[in-house]
Parts: C-alpha cells; sequence; structure tokens
C-alpha cells in the first residue's frame, strides 16, 4: 500500500502549442483510482449499450464518441498541469455532446444547445483563468511561468508573503474564472442546469458517464485549486462550502417532486455534487475529515450512479417509457433487478453497512468539527471567516437534504418494484417476466452492485485503503480516522433517514400523487432557471442591451462625421449623390444607355421600339445589390469559414514546410 500511495510517475510531451512542458501527465494514487473507475464505468456501460443500443440507428457514431470521450476523460485525470487538463477538459465536452444530442429529437437537440453552451462558456471562462494564473506564476515563482499542479501548491500564500496586491487580485480572478469552467461541468450551481436536462434525452450508458464520472472532472479541477492554488485559503473555503450548499439545496427540492426516473436522478446528481463540495469546503477550513469524505463520496457517487442509471436503462429498454406512472410496477416480478437497484438506492441514501453512509458520515462529522474549532477560535479573539452558528444551520441542511436523498430514492424504488400499475394490462405484461436484460448486462450490473456493499462492510481497511492511496494528491497529513458505528455517527444517519420517511409520507404520499393516487409532478413547466433566467437574459436582454448601446454609439458617430465634414473636412465644391448603386455601376450603366442609342439610331429604331430599351444604370445597380447580398449570405455561411480555415492551414503548413526546407 505504500508504494502506491508514493507511487508518481511523470511523462510529458514537450513543444506542444509552443508550452515547454507540452502535455504532460502524471501517474499517483488518486489518478490511479480514478483512472481504474473510469475503466471500470466503461467496461460496464459497453456492456448494457451492447443491448441498449441494439435497435438504434448511427450504433457506430456512438461508439466511436464512446471510445473518444473515454480517451479524453482518463486524460483529464492523468493531467499533470492545468494546459493539459483544458485540452482533453475540451475535447471531451464536445465529444460526449453528441451523447445528449444522439437520437435527434427536438428535445434532445434542445437540451445539448444547453449542455454545449454551458460547457463553451465554462470553458472560455476557465481559459481566461489559466491565462491569469500562468502569467502570475511567472511573477512568483524562481522556475518561471508554469501550470504544473504542483508548483502552483501554496501560489496564494506566497503571493500574500511579497504583499502584492495586484497580484493577490490577479490570482483571485484567475481562480474564480477557472471555478465557474469546472462548476459547470460538475454542476454545482447555478450551472447547474444541464444535468436535469441532457440526463433524461441521454442513452441511458451515457447518462451514467456523464454523471458517474464527467461530473468528477469539474471537481478534480475544484480540488486542485483548493488544495493546491488556495491551500490555507479559509475564504476560498467559505466560497466553495456556499456553493456546495447552495448546490445540495437546489439538486434535492426537485428531485422530490419530480416523475421522470432519469431526471430524478439527474437532479440527485446535483444535490450529491453539493455534498462533496461541502467537504471540500470544510477540509479547506483547516478539517482534514472533509476533503476525505468529499474524495470517498466522489468515489461514491461514481459507483451509484452506474448502478441507477444503468437499472434505469434496462426499465426502458423494457417498458420503453420513464414517467413513473407508466413504469409503475415495472419490477415486481424481477428479484436480479430489484436486488441492483436497491443496492444503488441505499448507498446513495447513506443507510449503514454501505459506503454513502462512510461518506456522508465523514463529511458530516468534519462540519461539526468545523463549527468547534470556528467556536474555539472565536472565543479566543481570533478572526474567523464564517461562524460556529452559520456551520451548525449547514449541518442541519446537510442532514435535511440527506433525508430528501432517502426520500427520492423510497420514491422510485417503491414505484418500480412495490406498487402496482394502475393500468391492469400494462401490469400483466410487466408480470410477465421473460428475458428483460441478457448474460452480459446481468454479469455486469451484478458486479457493480457488489461494490456498495463490499466497500461499506470494510470501511476500515478498503476505504481507509483509498483514502492512504490519494492522500499525496489531497496533501492529507494523515488518513482521518473516525468511529464510523459508533452512537454519535449512527444517530446522524439514523435521524437523516427518519427525515427521509417523513418527507416521503408527508410531501411525495401526499403533493407528488393526486387524488387518485397517480403521479404529477406540482412544479409548472415555466418554473424552470434556464427558461425563467439564463434564456431570456442571454438571448433577449443581452442583444436588446447592446444593439441600444451600438444605436447610440452609431449615432454619436454619425453626429461627429457630419459635425467634421462641415466643418474641418468641408468641401467647398458642390457633389451630387447617387440615388442607387455606385459611382461605377453608374459608369457602365451611362456607357451603355448611350451604346443603345447609338445602336438605336443606326438600327432606325424609333417610337415605342426605342422606349423599350433597359435603363442599364438601374439594371447595373439592382445587380450590384443582388451581388452584395449574395456576398453577405456567402460570408455569413459556414462553408465559407471552413473554405477560409482550411486555406489558412493550407498556408500554415506550407510555411512551415518552406522554413523547415530552408
Amino acid at each position: 500500500m505504500n508504494n502506491l500511495m508514493d507511487l508518481s510517475i511523470e511523462y510529458s510531451i514537450p513543444g506542444i502549442c509552443g508550452m515547454p512542458s507540452g502535455l504532460c501527465f502524471v501517474i499517483d494514487g488518486f489518478r490511479l483510482i480514478y483512472a481504474c473507475i473510469a475503466t471500470f464505468m466503461w467496461v460496464v456501460s459497453l456492456a448494457l449499450s451492447s443491448q441498449y443500443m441494439k435497435h438504434y440507428e448511427r450504433k457506430a457514431r456512438y461508439y466511436f464518441f464512446f471510445a473518444l470521450t473515454y480517451i479524453a476523460t482518463v486524460a483529464v485525470f492523468l493531467s499533470a498541469d492545468l494546459y493539459t487538463l483544458f485540452i482533453f477538459f475540451e475535447a471531451m465536452s464536445l465529444s460526449s455532446y453528441v451523447w445528449v444530442a444522439f437520437d435527434e429529437r427536438k428535445a434532445s437537440l434542445r437540451a445539448a444547445d444547453t449542455y454545449l453552451a454551458i460547457s463553451i462558456i465554462g470553458g472560455l471562462t476557465m481559459l481566461m483563468g489559466l491565462f491569469l494564473i500562468y502569467d502570475a506564476s511567472g511573477q512568483l515563482l524562481l522556475t518561471g511561468n508554469t501550470l504544473k499542479i504542483n508548483e502552483l501548491a501554496d501560489m496564494y500564500i506566497m503571493a500574500k508573503a511579497v504583499k502584492s496586491g495586484s497580484l493577490h487580485t490577479q490570482i483571485w480572478a484567475g481562480g474564480f474564472c477557472m471555478l465557474v469552467g469546472f462548476g459547470a461541468k460538475a454542476g454545482a450551481f447555478p450551472l447547474h442546469i444541464w444535468l436535469p436536462k441532457a440526463h433524461p434525452v441521454a442513452p441511458a450508458p451515457a447518462s451514467a458517464l456523464l454523471s458517474g464520472i464527467l461530473t468528477k472532472t469539474g471537481i478534480l479541477g475544484i480540488l486542485m485549486l483548493t488544495n493546491y492554488i488556495f491551500a490555507g485559503n479559509m475564504e476560498w473555503g467559505v466560497i466553495i462550502l456556499t456553493i456546495g450548499v447552495l448546490t445540495m439545496i437546489v439538486g434535492s427540492l426537485p428531485a422530490l417532486t419530480s416523475t421522470d426516473l432519469k431526471r430524478t436522478l439527474a437532479c440527485s446528481s446535483v444535490a450529491q455534487i453539493g455534498f462533496i463540495m461541502t467537504g471540500i469546503g470544510v477540509g479547506s477550513l483547516g478539517i482534514p475529515m472533509g476533503t476525505s469524505g468529499a474524495f470517498l463520496h466522489m468515489v461514491g457517487h461514481s459507483i451509484f450512479k452506474l448502478i441507477l442509471f444503468s437499472a434505469a436503462g434496462v426499465i426502458y429498454m423494457n417498458a420503453h417509457k420513464l414517467d413513473l406512472e407508466s413504469i409503475r410496477g415495472f419490477g415486481r416480478k424481477k428479484p436480479l433487478l430489484n436486488v441492483i437497484f436497491l443496492s444503488g438506492s441505499l448507498g446513495i441514501a447513506g443507510v449503514p453497512m454501505f459506503n454513502g453512509y462512510i461518506s456522508k458520515t465523514l463529511i458530516h462529522e468534519g462540519i461539526v468539527e468545523a463549527a468547534m474549532m470556528m467556536a474555539h477560535m472565536e472565543a479566543n479573539g481570533m478572526a474567523i471567516p464564517i461562524s460556529a452558528g452559520t456551520l451548525s444551520v449547514i449541518e442541519w441542511i446537510f442532514v435535511i437534504c440527506g433525508g430528501c436523498t432517502a426520500a427520492y430514492m423510497i420514491k422510485l424504488y417503491i414505484c418500480i418494484f412495490v406498487e402496482k400499475n394502475s393500468d391492469p394490462e400494462i401490469q400483466a405484461g410487466y408480470d410477465e417476466g421473460g428475458r428483460y436484460m441478457n448474460n452480459i448486462v446481468t454479469v455486469a450490473l451484478a458486479a457493480a452492485a457488489l461494490i456498495p456493499p463490499t466497500l461499506g462492510i470494510t470501511a476500515q481497511k478498503s476505504l481507509n485503503g483509498l483514502t492512504d492511496m490519494a492522500r499525496l494528491f489531497l496533501r492529507l497529513p494523515s488518513v482521518p480516522q473516525a468511529h464510523f458505528y459508533s452512537w454519535e455517527s449512527l444517530r446522524g444517519g439514523l435521524i437523516s433517514l427518519a427525515i427521509g420517511v417523513v418527507l416521503y409520507i408527508g410531501v411525495i404520499r401526499t403533493v407528488v400523487k393526486d387524488d387518485e393516487g397517480r403521479y404529477s409532478d406540482p412544479v409548472p413547466a415555466w418554473l424552470d432557471l434556464e427558461d425563467l433566467v439564463y434564456r431570456p437574459v442571454l438571448m433577449r436582454a443581452l442583444p436588446f442591451l447592446c444593439a441600444i448601446g451600438c444605436r447610440v454609439l452609431d449615432t454619436l458617430v454619425d453626429i461627429t462625421i457630419v459635425a467634421l465634414r462641415k466643418t474641418v473636412f468641408k468641401d467647398s465644391r458642390k457633389t451630387e449623390e447617387l440615388k442607387e448603386g455606385t459611382w461605377l455601376t453608374h459608369m457602365l450603366g451611362t456607357a451603355a444607355n448611350k451604346a443603345a442609342d447609338i445602336k438605336a439610331y443606326f438600327w432606325g429604331l424609333r417610337g415605342k421600339k426605342a422606349s423599350k430599351r433597359p435603363d442599364y444604370v438601374h439594371r447595373f445597380a439592382l445587380d450590384y445589390t443582388s451581388f452584395k447580398e449574395s456576398r453577405t449570405v456567402i460570408y455569413r455561411s459556414l462553408s465559407f469559414g471552413l473554405l477560409l480555415f482550411c486555406m489558412g492551414l493550407v498556408l500554415t503548413v506550407a510555411y512551415i514546410l518552406i522554413t523547415r526546407w530552408w
């Protein structure tokens, strides 16, 4: 184990895009764990895809981008510097876009637009952050400009030591820009909107990967920012903690009321990302238990969502529906699917003897310990970034959101495996049994379902061992020890589960179910952050304000030009402006009219025949206008842009070849 813990192997491909270090990769304990998790998840998703994609067209396209996204994702986790991480981060975002838009339905394309927009906005903002951090590193480090993670360690502390206000501000600005990019991919508030839109429309194997592993690339970046660049900065920790708490809330509430299986799981992913970020925030306050809990919940959530989304894929393959009212009673006589789904549900709900309970207990105890530490610091007259009372409120929010997780998982389990369908004929079809998943899918999902209880039962060895392997990257002084099954630890978990039962009975059974016992979402469709805020602001309000600004500037420029022409640049000659066309069309048209008059004279045309001659000045002006419009259409087309890109690429390659030849 010590060999794995101390493992650190670097490899670089220098000179890429002018960067001295080029693409740089490293294998350590943390990265090895997540490379293995990613590989395992892709293998299970591939097994499910073998049956799920059987009746789909364009399977070659799906498998091509399936493989491409795997390569990019593993490269992100193995990145040794932020430059390499950014390159493969963007490649991963673009290749996974095809998953969301795969079936090309209207809802899929709209969700894919949202996913791509969030990815592009996050990526460009992250790139600006990289520029700022790269420039700041050259002013701070003796080694010069760098984006290597290990060399950027304690960068904020060094900037504070040199007492440079501008450098301090630059590092904060760069950190915020990168936080936007990483938070967007992680699904953190307020850029979480793509998750509930993308998962219901993407194929289930892709949804398992989008939720289980691609969101963790964003968490990876947030860990790098928190544990390296802003190490020891409690103000940064409070920001991460605040975002985590808000993300927990905005993910938990819609998951309670949602009546779509995959949308409920997607909202659950948002909430679990909130739990993870809360742990990271607590860890940055100086509580290692928070960081350890966040890491273990990362690992657990990857496995939970692999199991749950794969089970949802099995249901969709057979029922061809995802709304709870339609799939109600599907799993009543399917014990294997029942056990598989139950494993993921109990794990994510934090039931004792499952690994979700271990990670949530660590985060919870970290919050309690942070509150005690802040109370002690305040009693000794020390400055504190967050009060003990606020942390106590956060503790209760954490427990209640954990209860929400239990409540919506109870909702899904009872709906699918306990209740009967309201249509007896549909229920009879579900009860017929038969083969609902092939041998490959059965083995893959059964293997995945064994992981949560195995890790939960052997927590002292397995989970502590994983933390020990990742300790070097997480910058933990030692593996935090906790008594997972002491009464204090169990009490917090049991309170959360009791709240879940109360929420299920008091909210889901009375609000989500109507008087006839049917599932219906009480939240109106228009109450959507994207449709209510983002799209109106970005697509209507912002263009309107920009148009007003452009119109004002245009008017000011016109007034200035007219004033200058009448004063400083006044022309004494009298000029006559053309009614239409340009001076060239007017000159050519006049010449053509004269030529037509001469022709008419020699051909002896008189009267009406001569009057039928067209006015070439007007015709040439119209032809010029048509040509200008066609040219504008061509200039604005994608084909013209690609043509210019190809020409530029050819010229660049030719220049490189010529310079190398000479």
